[in-house]
């Protein structure tokens, strides 16, 4: 395995570091509890259990060793009688011996090793004569044999005799302590990671023209004071667009009312040469203000709807043939979506009216994204825009060059309100080459 340089492992581990404040505040906790939990048991295993271990095996081991020199000094059956009763009284042990017997070829060892290393390192410290034992065969006992002239002298020990055998104890009561303190620890951090999470998700919501009114300050101080600083902003930015809404309808008012004395005198009016074109300046004037009080509005109260897109789009395509070009839809007939049906069909009418003014053909298309979102397309077979002016066109009052400035009757917020309506929704419009040779605007939503 090829190992990283070192210039190189602070850019892996943050890639696979967590990416949120949830994440991250529970590896703040978790990481170190567990660190410390290692570091407490690998101390207690390495200074007490293995040390406690190895005085208990040794002190085994040196009754064991008494008891063979005792039976080799006087190999009788009254002597090993006496033996046995000793060490049954005094040191809990179990003597017999199994005349003419050898000691086992296999040996059998337990699934911690240290503890069969320290009984045969005592053993082999304290006896001369072979020596085989079995920690595995008796839960609760350890079977120690050994060679002697007459046979095999085979002693059973209790197996606290030999190991520490409440060592597992400790390790529970630090496992349950430790997931306490940690389940304390993770209550308390979602908590405050929640009251984030609800501040981001009025502030998104917030974005899309919606007013989340149950929102409230809450969580630790600092939290509270970023959540009271954004209502207030959200209530000056609201007052703000209410205020810029409440102007342009006022001027609109006030403009439509000497526009339609204008109509009814050049209607009035005997017929003369330049009618037609008075006429025209002030159809032009007139869809300039409805421009003007759209994009200032931008329907942003309007509540969301689950509403057909194939629906949309053929309305928008009715727009489109009335403007004398031809035009195709292609979109699941069962796909649907929550929208602000009059909002986003302003959107599609400007980019579907865009298409039809530059191009004689165009094409509405819709499919969902295997996100779980939804994307729509408007494309033509016009001139256009150079990749570089693409997010110019977006501008408020963007007009372009000559090549999309072929509808007189534009006045550069098509886009822009577009765009303001896809951003509204959560989602986002970009421009591309369209494979019919013009432009393809792309309305991308989430889920």
């Amino acid at each position: 395995m090829r190992l990283l340089p070192a210039s190189l492992w602070p850019r892996f581990l943050k890639r696979r570091l967590p990416t949120s404040l949830w994440g991250r505040s529970l590896l703040i906790i978790v990481l170190p509890v567990l660190v410390m939990q290692v570091a407490v048991t690998w101390a207690f295993f390495d200074m007490h259990w293995q040390t406690v271990t190895a005085r208990l095996s040794d002190g085994l081991a040196g009754d064991i060793a008494w008891a063979a020199e005792s039976w080799r000094d006087d190999p009788t059956a009254e002597n090993l009688a006496v033996i046995s009763q000793r060490a049954q009284r005094s040191m809990s042990l179990s003597i017999a011996l199994q005349e003419g017997a050898a000691l086992p070829e296999s040996t059998r060892r337990g699934p911690i090793g240290v503890v069969d290393r320290t009984l045969e390192r005592a053993l082999a410290n304290r006896i001369d004569q072979p020596v085989w034992f079995d920690t595995t065969r008796y839960p609760a006992y350890v079977d120690i044999r050994v060679q002697q002239p007459q046979g095999v002298l085979r002693i059973i020990a209790p197996r606290e005799r030999a190991v520490a055998t409440q060592a597992h104890i400790f390790v529970l009561w630090l496992t349950i302590a430790t997931v306490l303190l940690m389940s304390v620890a993770i209550l308390f951090i979602r908590n405050q990671v929640r009251a984030i999470e609800r501040l981001a998700e009025a502030a998104e919501a917030f974005g899309r023209g919606e007013t989340n009114a149950r929102f409230k300050p809450h969580g630790a101080r600092e939290v509270r004071a970023a959540a009271v600083a954004f209502l207030a902003m959200r209530e000056r930015i609201q007052r703000h667009i209410d205020q810029r809404t409440a102007l342009l309808a006022s001027v609109s008012h006030d403009l439509r009312t000497p526009l339609t004395r204008l109509r009814l005198e050049l209607a009035l009016a005997p017929p003369f040469k330049r009618a037609g074109a008075m006429q025209g300046d002030l159809d032009e004037m007139e869809h300039m203000i409805d421009e003007y009080l759209a994009f200032a509005r931008g329907e942003a109260g309007e509540a969301a709807q689950t509403v057909s897109i194939t629906d949309l789009l053929q309305t928008a395509a009715e727009d489109v043939r009335r403007a004398g070009a031809g035009v195709e839809v292609s979109a699941p007939a069962d796909l649907t979506a929550s929208l602000r049906p009059l909002a986003f069909k302003r959107a599609l009418t400007n980019l579907a009216g865009n298409a039809a003014a530059h191009g004689e053909h165009v094409r509405l298309s819709a499919r969902p994204l295997p996100s779980g979102g939804l994307e729509v397309a408007v494309e033509d077979d016009g001139p256009g825009i150079p990749e570089d002016m693409h997010e110019e066109a977006f501008h408020p009052f963007s007009r372009l060059d000559a090549s999309r400035n072929q509808n007189s009757k534009g006045v550069g917020l098509g886009l822009a309100i577009a765009r303001d309506v896809a951003r509204g929704h959560g989602g986002d419009i970009t421009l591309e080459r369209s494979d019919m040779g013009g432009l393809r605007a792309l309305i991308r939503l989430p889920g």
